[in-house]
């Protein structure tokens, strides 16, 4: 087999059993549930009664080697045209269910209950409408699978292309196979950035992140806008790294960003929503902020 061949083989490869087993990790890495978790200990969460997975460690093998400044780019260039289909919102979200994950041990609900239960975990502790659309809309951006999109270019932590790398990453190590790290360029602290430019200006590793925030931007607040962004930017949010591309606004928005991440990681439960009582709810809301159809 050539290299090629090889190369295109690890790109396409998909290492973790479920998409949510990434979460999983996170989990193991950040255990503390603030104050919404109110049925269960984070410890009873991902009990998987197994140890840390090596999928996981092949995961992100992959994504530090293939996301590359020039593979974001390709990305962004493919994917933000969003000419892919057009659908309407409640559509989606049927799109979106054919990601059910059965690798998940906290639920057996599919994605959109999922995002449903993090909706109703926001509104139920008074946030307003437009947290509770955040919640509903985060991870609408895994759709890029059903696009032929391999895992480690749509879950995984993410972070800045375009610049060194922070040992704040998760698996920091296996940057070193990545091609960007030979380039003299790319490899100091500000890279192709400037001091406190601000994240606006810097480009992230590819992923449902991105996507969702750039299929939302015209119709969420920012700080709605950034939960969706960088709520996989861990290193950020939650291991202070990255402070010199930061800018105020950065900084200003960061509280939004931390209010956010629990009601995805710990808002799940084995009991399903109950539809019919918040059909009318949901629908007005979207009605209020989106448009019918949603192109993806």
């Amino acid at each position: 087999m050539s290299t090629t061949e090889n190369i295109l083989n690890e790109e396409n490869a998909n290492p973790l059993a479920g998409l949510d087993e990434w979460e999983e990790d996170v989990l193991r890495r950040y255990p503390e549930a603030d104050t919404i978790v109110k049925s269960k200990s984070t410890e009873q969460f991902r009990n998987y009664d197994t140890p840390v997975r090596e999928t996981v460690r092949e995961f992100y093998r992959l994504n530090h080697t293939f996301q590359t400044y020039e593979f974001v780019q390709e990305k962004r260039a493919e994917f933000l045209k969003f000419d892919k289909k057009e659908m309407p919102v409640w559509d989606a979200f049927n799109f979106l269910n054919q990601l059910v994950d059965d690798s998940d041990p906290d639920t057996e609900l599919d994605q959109f209950q999922h995002l449903l239960q993090t909706s109703e975990a926001i509104r139920a502790d008074g946030h307003p409408d437009w947290m509770i659309l955040a919640g509903l809309m985060h991870d609408m951006g895994k759709v890029l699978c059903l696009f032929g999109e391999p895992q480690w270019a749509v879950v995984g932590d993410t972070f800045p292309v375009g610049c060194t790398y922070s040992d704040k990453v998760v698996y920091p190590e296996y940057f070193a196979n990545n091609p960007d790290f030979q380039n003299n360029s790319y490899q100091t602290e500000l890279g192709i950035y400037s001091k406190n430019c601000g994240l606006r200006k810097v480009n992230m590793s590819w992923g449902h992140d991105e996507y969702i925030y750039q299929m939302m931007k015209n119709y969420l607040p920012e700080p709605g806008l950034y939960m969706l962004r960088y709520h996989s930017f861990y290193a950020w949010h939650r291991e202070g790294a990255y402070s010199y591309l930061l800018d105020d606004h950065d900084r200003e928005m960061l509280k939004w960003v931390k209010l956010f991440n629990p009601y995805d990681l710990y808002s799940k439960s084995a009991t399903a929503p109950d539809w019919n009582q918040l059909k009318g709810y949901y629908e007005d809301l979207v009605g209020k902020y989106l448009p019918p159809t949603l192109k993806f």
